[in-house]
C-alpha cells in the first residue's frame, strides 16, 4: 500500500469508527433483534422466534394505519413543498427589494427547534382561537376541529410538515439558482420568450440536481416523520391514533409497550421502503440524465 494511500485511509478513520458504531452496529443489531422474542435489555436474555415479529407487526391494524397515514403524508408533503419551495425561491432569486429579509424569514424554520414550532402552529390550528379558524371565517367556512377530530389530524400534519420543510428546500434552491449563467436569461428576453418557457427550458433544467437532491432528501425525512407529530399533538399520534406514522409505531412499541421484537422488526421494515424507493427515484433521474 503507497503511503499516500495509508494517510488517505487514516484521515478517513474517525469518520468510519462513527459510522460503524452509531450506523452499521444499530442496523446489524436491529435485524437480529427483530427475529428474537422475549428479548430482554437488562440481562439480554432472548429466545429465537424466526419471523413471528413480521408477522404480529402485519397482523397489526395500528401498523398497517401507520404505513397508510405515512404513504399519504411523503404522497403531499415531498411534491407540494418542492413545488411551492422552488417558487419561492425563484421569486427572491429575482431582484426584489428586500431580499435578505425574505431569505431569513424563509430560513428561520430550519433553525428552530421542532417543538417550539410545534406549540406555535397547535395554537393556530386551535378551533376556538386559532389563526387559521380565524382566516377561514372571512370566506364564511365554520371552525373546524383541527387537533380534535380524527379526519382533520392528518390533514393539519401536513400542512405544518409542508411549511416546516420548505426552509432547507429554499435554501437549496437559491444555491442552484445563482449557478445558473445570466446569459441564458439574457438570450431568451433578447428572443422575447415567455416566462413560463424560460422557467421550464432553463431554470428548471439548470437546477434539476438541487430538485432531485431535494426530493430525495425529502422523502427520507418524511418517511421519517415523527417530532412533527409529537410536536402538533403534544405527544401523542393525533384523536384515535389518526396521525399515528411508522416511526411514532416503533417508539410506541419499544418505549412504551417493550415490545423490543416487533419494533425492530418496524424498522427494518421502513429501512428496506426507504432503501427501495430511494433506489427507484435514483434510476429514474440517472436515466432522464441519460436522455
Amino acid at each position: 500500500m503507497e503511503k499516500k494511500s495509508f494517510k488517505g485511509y487514516l484521515y478517513l478513520l474517525p469518520s468510519l469508527i462513527i459510522m460503524v458504531v452509531f450506523t452499521l452496529y444499530p442496523l446489524i443489531k436491529a435485524v437480529v433483534m427483530s427475529f428474537l422474542g422475549d428479548y430482554s435489555i437488562i440481562d439480554g436474555s432472548y429466545k429465537s422466534i424466526g419471523f413471528e415479529n413480521y408477522q404480529a407487526l402485519f397482523a397489526d391494524k395500528n401498523f398497517i394505519k401507520a404505513l397508510c397515514n405515512t404513504g399519504i403524508y411523503v404522497v403531499f408533503v415531498v411534491p407540494c413543498s418542492i413545488i411551492i419551495s422552488l417558487f419561492i425561491a425563484v421569486l427572491i432569486n429575482s431582484k426584489i427589494k428586500g431580499k435578505a429579509f425574505f431569505q431569513t424569514v424563509y430560513f428561520l424554520p430550519y433553525v428552530t427547534s421542532v417543538i417550539a414550532i410545534g406549540i406555535v402552529w397547535s395554537w393556530m390550528f386551535n378551533s376556538e382561537y386559532g389563526l387559521i379558524n380565524y382566516i377561514l371565517g372571512f370566506f364564511g367556512i365554520e371552525p373546524i376541529q383541527w387537533l380534535n377530530q380524527p379526519q382533520y389530524a392528518l390533514p393539519a400534519l401536513i400542512i405544518f410538515a409542508i411549511w416546516k420543510s420548505m426552509a432547507f428546500n429554499i435554501l437549496i434552491f437559491l444555491a442552484g439558482l445563482q449557478t445558473i449563467s445570466e446569459d441564458l436569461y439574457k438570450a431568451a428576453r433578447i428572443d422575447a420568450t415567455p416566462r413560463f418557457r424560460v422557467f421550464t427550458r432553463i431554470t428548471v433544467p439548470g437546477i434539476m440536481p438541487m430538485i432531485v437532491y431535494a426530493s430525495i432528501m425529502g422523502m427520507i425525512s418524511a418517511f421519517k416523520v415523527y417530532n412533527e407529530v409529537f410536536a402538533l399533538f403534544k405527544g401523542k399520534a393525533g384523536p384515535a391514533n389518526s396521525a399515528i406514522t411508522v416511526v411514532y409505531y416503533i417508539y410506541d412499541k419499544f418505549y412504551n409497550s417493550n415490545k423490543y421484537g416487533i419494533a425492530a422488526a418496524g424498522s427494518i421494515v421502513l429501512f428496506l421502503i426507504i432503501l427501495a424507493l430511494t433506489q427507484v427515484q435514483l434510476r429514474v433521474t440517472g436515466k432522464r440524465k441519460k436522455k
